[in-house]
């Protein structure tokens, strides 16, 4: 006869109740890592706090030297869902009213844009140096400075280039489509009503209105007269002027030296150091939220989508 099976529970419960101590164990080890790393983060919230309201940081977390060169940012198409005049004005204002800065530098790599961004951005300039006329403002070029993007150099006490870069185009365009012939093989009929015989202006599924033609083209001149107008100002007799000069044309950053479109050779850390004379560098430019950048990604995918069904729009490009 076989012997009886021994009988496995008191293993089996030992077991378990060894795996509860060891859960439990571990659980209380987990909840004091938290514990310590929310108390940490709490003592680094308020150590920040307190350095920002005793003035030894700025909002950006950047150490503010006690002289030095404040640098604002203009990077790309002027635009009020790109670069608007809201944001560099805002940046221009606050290198400006900090009492440390010694110089201000605006960085320019912009195909141009809207004029009327453009031209609130040189009218800020305009004011802020009257206001503060012992704070210097440089223009530093980078790849580009076209079009509306000169418009704002212009106000600058000087405007420094690298030797390559694409400086110029003062002028001004007004672009757009025409669909009359595409919709005449498509077989499809423009039916558009009016209140007013021009609010249909260079409407771009009907034929050309010439009367319209004329008169946006003395509109355009009209804005180029402004463009013009605010580089002789901004120049001076530093300007050579050419026949070519408001054409539209660009210029390498050693032509448009030649040509009085610009001053002198220079990048951000040689006009801080030897023109201002205060190497320390502090970035005053706005940065938009990732909510803002996400809303004007959508709303610039959308104005794309939609751009060549709309009205054509003056720009400085």
């Amino acid at each position: 006869m076989s012997e009886p099976e021994k009988n496995p529970a008191p293993n089996w419960e030992r077991n378990v109740l060894e795996k509860l101590a060891l859960s439990a164990i571990q659980e209380q080890r987990r909840t004091r890592h938290w514990g310590i790393l929310f108390k940490t983060l709490g003592f680094l919230y308020l150590f920040i706090v307190l350095f920002l309201a005793a003035g030894w940081f700025r909002s950006d977390g950047v150490t503010i030297p006690k002289a030095h060169t404040a640098l604002v940012d203009l990077q790309g198409v002027i635009a009020s869902d790109q670069v608007s005049a809201d944001a560099v004005i805002g940046s221009l204002q606050g290198a400006f009213e900090d009492k440390n800065t010694r110089g201000v530098i605006l960085r320019i790599n912009s195909p141009g844009g809207s004029p009327v961004h453009a031209g609130q951005i040189y009218d800020e300039i305009k004011r802020l140096r009257a206001k503060y006329p012992n704070i210097p403002l440089y223009a530093v070029v980078d790849d580009i400075c076209a079009s509306g993007g000169y418009y704002v150099a212009a106000g600058a006490d000087k405007i420094f280039v690298d030797k390559a870069s694409i400086v110029g185009s003062i002028g001004v365009l007004m672009d757009g489509f025409g669909f009359t012939k595409t919709m005449e093989k498509l077989g499809v009929e423009r039916r558009l009503l009016t209140a007013g015989e021009n609010k249909g202006f260079l409407d771009p599924f009907s034929p050309v209105d010439p009367e319209q033609q004329t008169y946006a083209k003395q509109m355009l001149e009209e804005i180029h007269g402004q463009f013009v107008a605010v580089v002789r100002e901004g120049r001076g007799e530093r300007l050579k002027e050419t026949p070519e000069t408001f054409s539209g044309l660009v210029w390498s950053g050693e032509k448009s030296i030649e040509l009085g479109l610009a001053d002198a050779y220079g990048t951000v850390e040689s006009v801080a150091r030897d023109v201002i004379k205060a190497e320390d560098i502090v970035d005053y430019t706005q940065q938009d939220s990732l909510i803002d950048r996400l809303a004007g990604r959508l709303g610039a995918g959308a104005a794309k989508a939609l751009a060549p069904f709309a009205q054509p729009g003056v720009s400085l490009r």
